[in-house]
């Protein structure tokens, strides 16, 4: 069961590198809408999304759904962290509370099983 659970955070931390693709490609100037649509990191970013329906679908074969849309929100706390390190975004204070909540909900979740 723990292999479910492993999957299912993999999953999400690999959905989030595919949301900085995506966000990395948004900040780049395109020269025509085709470019916009049709470039490796959208292309990558999508592609790494269909990956992770995959790894999902087969971590819920194995685990509670309600735990995996507990898991699910911890995405939230990754894209935080990848936006500073491969962005270079700036953390403020609302983006830290946001997610230490993020975080304690899924504590107080863990706890109450």
């Amino acid at each position: 069961m723990i292999k479910y659970y492993c999957i299912a955070i993999f999953s999400g931390m690999l959905s989030s590198f595919s949301q900085i693709l995506l966000k990395k490609s948004a900040q780049k100037e395109k020269k025509s809408i085709i470019q916009e649509y049709v470039n490796p990191y959208v292309i990558g970013g999508y592609a790494i999304t269909a990956i992770c329906m995959v790894l999902t679908i087969i971590a819920y074969r194995g685990m509670p759904f309600k735990y995996g849309a507990v898991l699910e929100s911890l995405t939230y706390l990754y894209i935080m962290v990848l936006s500073k390190l491969l962005l270079g975004e700036k953390l403020t204070k609302k983006k830290i509370v946001g997610n230490l909540i993020i975080v304690v909900g899924v504590i107080i979740f863990s706890l109450g099983r």
